[in-house]
């Protein structure tokens, strides 16, 4: 085995209780150099407090502009395994399911082109390729497309749609997560390999409330799933919960943020119409209650991680619709693509979309796109709406004659 090189800092990091990439990155390092440069460099920037991977220009495959990240050291004298160190993003399952037999072929794969080191799975959901050279991305790429897979979008394109398990898994999803997530992917391919936009779009696909792919903190357009009738309730089950030692006063009602809920004791009571489909009172007690059976989802958009301006929720854009129901889903594609076509002429470069809304504000926004303000908009109860309501010239016009 070759001897690793000298890393007294970044051994502190195997310490503790908790997993170490370091400890991953060390083992990949007996038979791979780039390995052991990616140690040393590291170990470098560790302590000299500065990072040593430097943009020095595009890379990709044949008919992609995205899906490959490049990276360059700083330091390819020192370190000349890792002067190229290539990311590539690719297209997931929907849901995250592999057999181990796929799984195995994908690691002998990336063994023979590139470092050997994953990242199973970045933050959009995509596997994650780490480190390869320039003239070794054809070959995994034909690698990749040999075993079935894809690459993923990067750059200013549709990233890798993603979702939640969904109904394979979890039985609280409203609607089927990993149709929806397949759908938008095959529909999508171009604006997903080929950046045409001013910054990055991200479609998450989570089935309930309980967004198990925090679509609301991190996507452009989230699609949660939800319920429009009442929660499906079982008093038997409740009393044997009772019975069981939970203090559904404290633990479940308390923590209502609807306030909709009382407990006598015997009976729990839910008064739907000022339910917030939170999820807790499910979680808490699964056996007893569940999302009501009038399914679909509610469509949000906006949300971002603090890269440009501060971080964003997404916000309430369509507040109920069916993902299950193709000619839904095909109302829905036309929606987004009205979208593009504005966000793409009026966008500033690497502006998000929520960005976007927030510097011409929702109203404008929903105008230019062709959609009517619904109540749900609303940014909080009792404060100024996004969307401020004008008489149009006929309703003026009225309003001249009654006086």
């Amino acid at each position: 085995m070759a001897e690793l090189p000298e890393t007294p800092l970044l051994d502190e990091l195997e310490k503790g209780p908790w997993p170490s990439f370091v400890k991953e990155i060390k083992v990949a390092a007996r038979h791979k150099e780039a390995c052991r440069d990616l140690l040393g460099q590291l170990e470098r920037s560790y302590r000299e407090k500065i990072g040593h991977w430097k943009h020095g220009g595009i890379v990709g495959v044949l008919g992609y502009g995205g899906g490959v990240i490049g990276r360059y050291s700083d330091l390819p004298e020192d370190f000349p395994a890792i002067s190229h160190f290539h990311t590539l993003r690719v297209n997931q399952p929907s849901g995250w399911f592999y057999t181990s037999e796929v799984l195995r072929k994908l690691c002998d794969m990336w063994e023979e082109h590139g470092s050997g080191l994953t990242n199973m799975h970045g933050s959009t959901g995509d596997i994650i390729l780490l480190g390869t050279s320039t003239p070794e991305l054809e070959p995994t790429f034909k690698g990749l497309t040999d075993l079935g897979f894809d690459l993923g979008g990067s750059g200013s394109d549709v990233r890798t749609p993603s979702c939640c398990v969904g109904p394979a898994r979890c039985e609280w999803a409203c609607y089927d997560t990993l149709k929806l997530t397949y759908d938008l992917t095959m529909s999508y391919q171009d604006e997903l390999h080929r950046p045409m936009f001013p910054y990055k779009w991200k479609f998450k696909m989570a089935g309930c409330p309980n967004d198990c792919v925090a679509s609301i903190a991190r996507a452009d357009m989230s699609i949660i799933g939800t319920w429009k009738d009442d929660i499906q309730q079982n008093d038997e089950e409740v009393k044997k919960y009772a019975e069981a030692g939970l203090d559904i006063q404290r633990d479940v009602v308390e923590n209502c943020p609807g306030r909709c809920m009382s407990w006598d004791g015997e009976k729990l009571t839910i008064d739907n119409r000022f339910c917030r489909r939170c999820m807790h009172c499910i979680n808490v007690m699964p056996k007893a209650l569940a999302p009501g059976k009038e399914r679909g989802a509610t469509i949000l958009i906006g949300s971002k991680a603090p890269i440009v301006e501060g971080a964003l929720l997404s916000s309430v854009f369509i507040p109920f619709m069916n993902p299950d129901d193709p000619e839904e889903v095909a109302e829905l594609k036309e929606i987004v693509e009205e979208i593009w076509d504005v966000w793409s002429e009026e966008g500033k470069n690497r502006e998000r979309v929520g960005e976007f809304i927030q510097r011409v504000g929702m109203g404008n926004f929903l105008e230019a796109i062709g959609m009517e303000p619904v109540p749900e908009m609303v940014a909080h109860p009792r404060e100024n709406p996004y969307v401020f309501y004008a008489l149009d010239e006929e309703e003026e016009e009225d309003e001249d004659e009654d006086e």
